[in-house]
């Protein structure tokens, strides 16, 4: 990791508007003597590092409000382009993924996710040549899935506007988010 096992205090932001998971990941950092800086949305992270100059963030991709979270990784990243940024979603997709990796992410996980894969994600952020390929072929489901969520990206999160460009009734593309398919 950064720190190098050095009993510097490491920091972390926690950008998270699920005010019940923020508060139960912030607590596991702390027992992994991090400082943790909480807050819900890009605005509270520009404040926070007006005072602050974490070393670590995590990054909700889906905050509630006017911002996305790769909003938050682009602030963080022009702020420190040496900041350790961790992207957690319930709505991984691959265009989100490169997107976030491209604003300055150095990793994207996809929820349900802990401290320890939150921490080997700080750790792999070198990247790893020797990770396996899969010949896997893609399934109509995950593309239609990745489909889905890259015009959720594209407009702003806003489910209705996501369904008239898809050309599917509103309820039918809720429905289909509700699954949280895992392919």
């Amino acid at each position: 990791m950064k720190d190098n096992g050095n009993s510097i205090p490491r920091t972390l932001i926690l950008i998270e508007d699920d005010a019940a998971f923020a508060r139960t990941l912030g607590r596991s950092f702390e027992r992994r003597d991090y400082t943790v800086l909480s807050t819900n949305s890009l605005e509270g992270a520009q404040n926070i590092l007006e005072h602050h100059s974490p070393g670590y963030a995590v990054v909700d991709l889906k905050l509630d409000g006017e911002a996305s979270g790769l909003a938050c990784v682009q602030a963080l990243h022009e702020r420190d382009p040496d900041m350790l940024i961790v992207v957690l979603t319930g709505y991984a997709s691959i265009a989100t993924a490169v997107e976030a990796v491209k604003l300055g992410a150095c990793y994207y996980l996809a929820k349900p996710s802990n401290t320890d894969d939150i921490e080997a994600a700080f750790n792999s952020a070198e990247g790893n040549v020797e990770v396996k390929i899969r010949g896997r072929a893609t399934s109509i489901k995950t593309l239609e899935w990745e489909r889905i969520h890259e015009t959720l990206a594209d407009t702003g999160f806003n489910i209705s506007e996501t369904a008239r460009r898809l050309g599917m009734h509103r309820r039918t593309l809720a429905r289909k988010l509700a699954k949280q398919q895992v392919n």
